[in-house]
């Protein structure tokens, strides 16, 4: 019993049942990828049961108040990359997508089960080497948390080795290795530098979702430009000839995106080769410091966002314009729709902000309904774009994003004359989800609602696929917390605070929204596949989900509820 207790919890069963409704959907020819999945799944949680039973990785002052989150975190990834894989396969056998887009999809679900595998090897190998006692903090520092970057680079080879030789023809066995033991060993060094460099902002489960992310990102903008250099050396990672199929709406959020998420470091950078020669000069150079680090911020994020990141834009793709060209030139191209829907954008934003900004200082309405008052307004803002104007809505979220991004640093930089205005701002939409380094549910509303449908681009036969995000999110996330708010008595815990009132709420409202939805989608032009069973499924296990995990649910619950309506 004590065994089970500690082994078996809420969470971790939705888990295991995610990841066997995954598994029950794979052919036979994805055996090897399902026993991958299953061998990460299980070494998962002995990592997470290990980790949580103990202080080994206190270390890590992780996001105080919640679970380690590692087996969450670290199949998350890797199973909706296998639903993904799952789709893709039925389209080649009806010949509706080329083999090169299967063959790329594969390299990158190993990819990604590698990083994770490795990552668990470094925070195994660290339980392992950490005192037995848990009643005593760690005597480890962060220094021993770098202790044995070749032990694990040998460790990360040797989990990899194993199945980076059944990935599929193209190119020998050592250089799919090579490529997939980068993005493990790229894994390692993203995670323990987050969990470093952002104390007590998110949990470990979270940061390996974050880090997963990044990997994955990098890694096939790596590819893009392999693809774009195939004709000029001799190797290249895939058979990116025939893999590699990008819209230019993609690109350009890949590179703005990408450029801003590395621009703390060129900025870091340059801040210190001030500092180096104010070292050396009089006193008298130091005056107006504030506004001159503001100069420097503003001219190199300027530099990146119009000379460098289109410059890569336009090396991987043909782009006849400037890419913000194209993007002014895509925008009027329809100037009706798209002007009116930006029109209607700002004026819901506006209102709302201004209206929740007033209610969140003079009320004392609690902070975690009024924060679901802006997931009915993302309902209401994205909605319609993506019924009536999927593709702009594409680009309209990776402005949305940068924009965040920028804000972001700009506040942790404390960028004169904005960043004490962004961050008083910000203060008063935190919960304790938050902290004053970090400020992260925005952009977790905000992905939840966008990687559902930038996943969806290209081959997609199931219709509600791209509206996980804003579902489970807009609907069922907001249905849940008000009705288990107001109304609800019984809990799912002593200690928790969800309710099965408003479990059944959030679950009942998106099954009520998809019932609307499938006929106003068939009306469109869509060609429904979506079985009410399968359907029936995915909506309550990502309820359940809501109501047992202690993680960031905006991150978690649209991801996991795509890639069961992917089945």
């Amino acid at each position: 019993m004590a065994f089970s207790s500690s082994v078996l919890n809420g969470e971790r069963a939705v888990v295991v049942i995610f990841i066997g409704r995954v598994l029950y959907s794979l052919p036979l020819s994805f055996l090897a990828h399902g026993l991958m999945l299953s061998v990460l799944a299980a070494f998962a949680l002995y990592v997470e049961v290990r980790a949580d039973t103990s202080n080994s990785l206190s270390i890590f002052r992780t996001r105080p108040g919640v679970s380690s989150g590692i087996l969450l975190g670290s199949t998350t990834v890797p199973t909706v990359m296998l639903s993904k894989l799952i789709q893709l396969s039925r389209a080649f056998a009806l010949h509706q997508v080329e083999f090169g887009e299967l063959y790329y999809t594969t390299i990158q679900y190993w990819a990604t089960s590698a990083s994770c595998f490795s990552v668990l090897v470094f925070l195994c190998l660290f339980i392992l080497r950490s005192p037995k006692t848990t009643h005593a903090p760690c005597p480890c520092s962060v220094r021993d948390a770098k202790f044995s970057s070749k032990w694990i680079a040998l460790c990360a080879a040797a989990c990899c080795m194993s199945f980076a030789l059944l990935l599929i023809g193209g190119l020998s066995a050592s250089l799919k290795f090579l490529w997939v033991l980068c993005h493990g060993l790229a894994a390692i060094e993203l995670v323990r530098h987050f969990l470093t460099t952002f104390p007590s902002c998110v949990s470990i489960g979270e940061a390996l979702l974050v880090t997963m992310g990044l990997v994955l990102y990098f890694g096939d903008m790596l590819t893009c430009t392999a693809a774009k250099l195939f004709g000029y050396l001799p190797l290249s990672m895939v058979p990116v000839q025939h893999a590699m199929k990008r819209t230019e709406i993609g690109i350009i959020n890949q590179g703005f995106l990408l450029a801003l998420l590395l621009f703390p470091i060129v900025f870091k950078y340059l801040l210190c080769v001030r500092e180096c020669y104010l070292s050396s000069a009089n006193s008298e150079a130091r005056r107006d410091d504030e506004i001159a680090k503001s100069l420097i911020f503003f001219v190199s994020l300027g530099c990146m966002l119009i000379m460098i990141a289109p410059s890569w834009m336009q090396f991987v793709e043909d782009f006849h314009l400037h890419p913000l060209l194209w993007v002014i030139s895509f925008v009027f191209s329809e100037p009706f729709k798209r002007l009116s829907l930006c029109v209607y954008w700002v004026c819901v934003i506006y209102v709302s902000v201004l209206r929740f900004y007033n209610i969140s200082k003079n009320s004392k309405i609690e902070r975690i309904l009024l924060r679901k008052y802006y997931h009915l307004m993302a309902v209401s803002m994205f909605l319609p774009a993506l019924i009536f104007q999927p593709e702009f809505l594409d680009l309209a979220f990776g402005a949305a994003l940068a924009v965040f991004l920028g804000l972001e640093i700009i506040r942790v930089w404390r960028i004169w004359p904005f960043g004490k205005l962004v961050h008083e701002f910000m203060n008063a939409f935190t919960d304790h989800r938050d902290s004053d380094l970090l400020v992260i549910s925005h952009f977790s509303l905000l992905l939840g609602c966008a990687l559902p449908i930038w996943m969806s681009v290209g081959y997609n036969d199931r219709p509600l696929a791209p509206f996980a995000g804003i579902l489970s999110l807009g609907i069922g996330d907001t249905m849940a917390s008000v009705v288990g708010y107001k109304y609800g008595v019984l809990r799912w815990s002593k200690t928790g605070k969800k309710t099965i009132e408003g479990t059944a709420a959030g679950i009942t409202s998106v099954l009520a929204a998809c019932s609307v939805l499938l006929p106003l989608l068939a009306s469109t032009g869509y060609i429904l596949s979506q079985h009410w069973f399968s359907l029936l499924f995915a909506v309550t296990v990502s309820g359940l989900l809501e109501a047992y995990t202690a993680q960031l649910d905006n991150a978690f619950i649209p991801l996991i509820f795509y890639s069961l309506l992917c089945l």
